[in-house]
């Protein structure tokens, strides 16, 4: 710890408001604590539970840095007590609970995956946030398993391309929404088997279409609100709808006795207010399920752009105006 520096820059607002707030200012180099490892942060993936937490709707869980930034990559340059000695020197990615978007960052070590080969630094930080969403809710709360048709809403979306590439890996028939032509070519070029332009075609004519009347295994919504029913009626029979964001609304109508008698599933979850252990249980689940596939080049995130640090606010201005396809990231240095 003697050769670091006692300050560093950090996207760290000290008001929410627009993206102009997002100017780099210095902070202290933070510390790290038991079963902690500090990084030197190569780069950091910029996801809209950080423009929420920008506008002051989405404040940090207890105990997580005020800086923006839910994914990092970079090397390991310092160890807490109780963290492994192996990891000194290595290069990871990881999910944090904050402080993302600075030159150094503290990460639990029991939440850092092994950057191969095969993946750039901006690469590697885009994948965690992206990765344990999908792998934590498509997967593990909707039960989607190989031969299953799922549905997406969000196609070209972080989320939206994560899940297209993980449906490709694991078997899975994918349909996702787009609100473009522009964009279903693209989710289509990035392997989707079918999209569906929502502003022009009825997502739910076109799901039972596709499935020839049966419905999709599951749903991952990240839009709720009048959504919710509409995903319904997209359900097979045991159908599975997961909710993982409400961008349209965070309350919905639903036919109860439609969910009793297709004996469907309602769940959903958030990751960031999960404790370290669930994390910890998260990341060695993905470190034998689908880091095999990284490490062989089979799976890399969709990045759309990069911005270097000092220009945080037009990387939030790109996601807010929503033109991006896949993951947009931040390098320091």
């Amino acid at each position: 710890m003697t050769d670091l520096p006692n300050t560093m820059l950090a996207i760290d607002p000290e008001a929410p408001g627009g993206p102009e707030v997002l100017v780099p200012r210095g902070i202290p180099v933070p510390v790290p604590g038991m079963g902690e490892v500090l990084v030197r942060v190569a780069a950091a993936g910029v996801n809209r539970p950080d423009v929420l937490q920008r506008r002051g709707m989405y404040p940090p869980p207890p105990g997580a840095p005020k800086t923006l930034g839910l994914e990092l990559a970079g090397e390991v340059i310092a160890l807490g007590d109780g963290a492994e000695p192996a990891l000194l020197g290595q290069t990871v990615c990881a999910l944090v609970g904050g402080g993302g978007y600075a030159e150094y960052a503290v990460v639990p070590a029991d939440q850092c995956l092994p950057v191969p080969e095969a993946l750039s630094a901006v690469e590697a930080a885009a994948l965690p946030e992206t990765l344990y969403t999908v792998w934590t809710n498509l997967f593990e709360r909707g039960y989607a398993t190989e031969g299953d048709t799922v549905l997406v809403h969000g196609g070209t979306s972080g989320i939206g391309t994560m899940a297209i590439a993980l449906a490709k890996l694991f078997g899975l028939t994918i349909v996702v929404t787009a609100g473009s032509d522009e964009k279903v070519a693209a989710a289509t070029a990035l392997g989707a088997h079918h999209a569906i332009n929502y502003r022009t075609e009825d997502f739910v004519a076109r799901v039972k279409d596709i499935t020839g009347g049966a419905g999709c295994a599951v749903v991952l919504d990240m839009v709720g609100g009048d959504y919710v029913p509409r995903n319904l009626q997209c359900l097979a029979e045991d159908g599975r709808h997961v909710s993982i964001a409400v961008q349209g609304g965070a309350s919905a109508t639903i036919p109860i006795f439609d969910v009793m008698r297709r004996r469907l599933t309602l769940t959903g979850s958030t990751l960031r207010a999960r404790d370290a252990g669930f994390k910890a249980l998260v990341t060695d689940e993905i470190a034998r399920t689908v880091w095999p596939h990284v490490e062989a080049g089979r799976l890399k995130p969709a990045i759309d752009r990069t911005f270097p640090l000092a220009e945080a606010a037009e990387a939030h201005r790109r996601m807010e105006a929503g033109d991006h396809v896949g993951k947009i990231v931040l390098t320091m240095g």
